[in-house]
């Protein structure tokens, strides 16, 4: 199973990538594992403000469907469309072309409290 090292995770199984001030967000190859082969993902977020840990969509596999919670505060600037048509990227290119939205950070400070990749690997027990 892969944890990158340059990445922050929270215990809802969602990753984040900093770059230039922006965050790109998606969830961890355990999470998309563990719900098994996504067929939609709903994010109706474009432009919005939200806080850290608020619901920015959902996502949904073949027996199951959750909440995607936003590991920083901002503003979403860009969502991944490509997942309207292949929704099955999260499960075959979760860090890569399995992203799920860009935000913008209002508060930095937040991917301190994020987890590392080797507490993350704790967490889910590898």
């Amino acid at each position: 199973m892969n944890f990158p090292s340059e990445l922050k995770y929270t215990a809802d199984h969602e990753w984040v990538k900093l770059k230039d001030g922006l965050a790109t967000i998606g969830i961890t190859e355990f999470a998309q594992g563990e719900l098994g082969d996504i067929v939609f993902v709903d994010i109706p977020v474009n432009d919005a403000e939200l806080n850290q840990h608020d619901i920015f969509g959902s996502i949904e596999a073949v027996k199951t469907v959750s909440d995607l919670f936003m590991p920083v505060s901002g503003v979403v600037v860009e969502l991944n469309n490509k997942l309207d048509q292949a929704p099955e990227l999260v499960n075959t290119d979760p860090y890569g072309e399995g992203w799920m939205a860009v935000v913008s950070l209002s508060d930095p400070g937040q991917l301190e409290k994020l987890l590392t990749a080797d507490e993350y690997k704790l967490l889910v027990g590898h």
